[in-house]
């Protein structure tokens, strides 16, 4: 589903059906212990630090780079680089203590100045992940082993962000490098072997013989091979090429028939982002009733049934069920009905409606056609314009009032900061609701009751506005051979690189 994150969010919805063109490279046919072979949908972007991403790019990272914190399979926060922390009583100043006794693979010393340098680095570099530092207002080394960070406000997801993609660290001595962008130097369990590597294709890696967290570290040799076509991932599937990868929902089958395992989890939400609320290029959707005639018009428990073979749970809400946010009684609450959605686009003055929508090979062709199909019923055309791999920059860009999508489902200070807020990266068209800002404020500073009450009312607010049009929490696969075990990561569509060990 593609990630929340720039190609964040595309990680198997729509059962993961990615399509794309080429297949991926080509990685040993033999297995053994001592070598971790993973299939995955795209390559990072960029290796440097301060540009990365997260989601299904996560372990190209997490093999190179440590973070301050560590998040464990089940969301706990432990320590990482960070051996200690703690907040002030305001929970604006966040002081933590950092290891002594780590390198980066250039023999260059970890430090509070390096982790200062690489979350300013990251801050203000391009990443879609860029906001989740958007509360630091200053980073302090006030030693090497102390780091003093100062919000400009409290925000309840801050720690959770520095297990991500916003606190991986790279060697400050590399920052210049004229090949910062495929020869990553970091302190992780493994260094990239770029000789062995084919940028977007197959990575190699290495494991790191100076690595700090022993235990961490399952694996001498890591490959992760890139398949961007579905059809080429079933194949290296079935051949035994790899020994886990995230599938499309309608190859689980064959990959157990193959000797694999499936380890179905829903990590994300599937439906369509209703990004042009103020109408600034679709006038239409300024109108609630637009809105909510979009979300009347699809017959959520078919898209299951027919894109995700019925597996999965039908929705209108964008809150998971862990959530303080989450209400059971949001999930129907726009049942399925053609003649209420053509009332009330009759009602808004646009019985006849037209939408541009973008598409991408990524995901399987036979969802928009489904989406133009349903629109179509109720006399709304769409105009589909093939984004190609340009699809996830283009909504961020604002190109669209309108897209199909495939988005994580996290904590709700995160979901809101990623989705709603006004500068949120999926809320590119920056429209803001009073009503809404209110709500955010007292979630972020509120008692904890509050904070909970302030949830649950924002949820019901915004499926009532119809900011979305969800249709349900897909259930994904991450198949395992015989060979290897994984455990799932909560608020992460791919397993985190250390969660993979040899079978017993």
């Amino acid at each position: 589903m593609f990630r929340s994150k720039r190609m964040a969010a595309v990680v198997a919805a729509v059962a993961l059906s990615l399509t794309g063109c080429a297949a991926g490279g080509e990685a040993p046919a033999a297995q053994t212990s001592q070598t971790l072979t993973l299939g995955t949908l795209m390559a990072p972007k960029s290796f440097a630090a301060g540009d990365s991403d997260f989601a299904n790019v996560s372990p190209f990272y997490q093999a190179v780079y440590d973070t301050l914190l560590r998040m464990e399979p089940d969301g706990t926060l432990v320590p990482m680089l960070a051996s200690e922390w703690q907040y002030n009583a305001a929970k604006t100043v966040l002081t933590l203590k950092l290891r002594d006794d780590v390198k980066f693979t250039d023999g260059t010393a970890f430090n509070a100045d390096a982790a200062k340098q690489n979350l300013e680095r990251f801050k203000a570099g391009t990443s879609a992940d860029a906001q989740f530092l958007a509360a630091l207002q200053s980073a302090r080394a006030v030693d090497a082993t102390t780091l003093e960070l100062t919000l400009s406000a409290p925000d309840p997801a801050f720690l959770g962000y520095l297990s991500k993609d916003a606190s991986f660290m790279q060697s400050p001595a590399s920052f210049a490098n004229t090949d910062i962008a495929t020869n990553p130097v970091g302190s992780g369990p493994y260094v990239l072997d770029t000789a062995a590597t084919v940028t977007g294709t197959s990575y190699s890696y290495k494991r790191n013989p100076d690595y700090w967290d022993k235990d961490l570290v399952h694996y001498d040799n890591l490959v992760l091979n890139v398949y961007p076509e579905q059809t080429s991932l079933l194949s290296a599937v079935k051949s035994g090429t790899l020994n886990g990868s995230l599938i499309d929902i309608a190859m689980i089958q064959e990959a157990e028939a193959a000797g694999y395992k499936n380890n179905p989890f829903e990590g994300n939400w599937v439906g369509l982002i209703l990004f042009d609320r103020a109408g600034t290029t679709n006038p239409a959707l300024k109108d609630v009733r637009v809105r909510q005639a979009l979300n009347y018009a699809f017959d959520t428990k078919a898209l299951l049934d027919s894109v995700n073979q019925g597996r999965g749970t039908t929705t209108t809400q964008v809150f998971p069920p862990s959530s303080a946010a989450y209400d059971e009684s949001l999930d129907s609450r726009y049942a399925y009905d053609p003649a209420k959605a053509k009332a009330l686009l009759a009602e808004a003055g646009y019985a006849s409606l037209t939408l541009k929508m973008p598409s991408t090979p990524l995901v399987n062709s036979a969802v928009f056609a489904l989406i133009t199909q349903q629109l179509k019923d109720v006399g709304v055309t769409v105009e589909t314009v093939d984004a190609g791999n340009n699809f996830i920059a283009d909504l961020l860009a604002a190109k669209y009032a309108a897209s199909y999508m495939i988005l994580e489902q996290q904590s709700d200070w995160q979901l809101i900061n990623m989705k709603i807020a006004p500068n949120a990266a999926w809320n590119p068209y920056k429209y803001a609701d009073p009503k809404v800002d209110e709500l955010v404020k007292k979630i972020n500073l509120g008692t904890e009751e509050e904070q909970k009450s302030s949830a649950k009312e924002l949820n019901k607010y915004i499926v009532e506005q119809a900011w979305f049009a969800p249709w349900y929490r897909p259930q994904n696969s991450f198949v395992t051979d015989a060979k290897t075990t994984v455990e799932l990561q909560t608020g992460n569509v791919y397993p985190f690189i250390w969660s993979f060990t040899p079978a017993s």
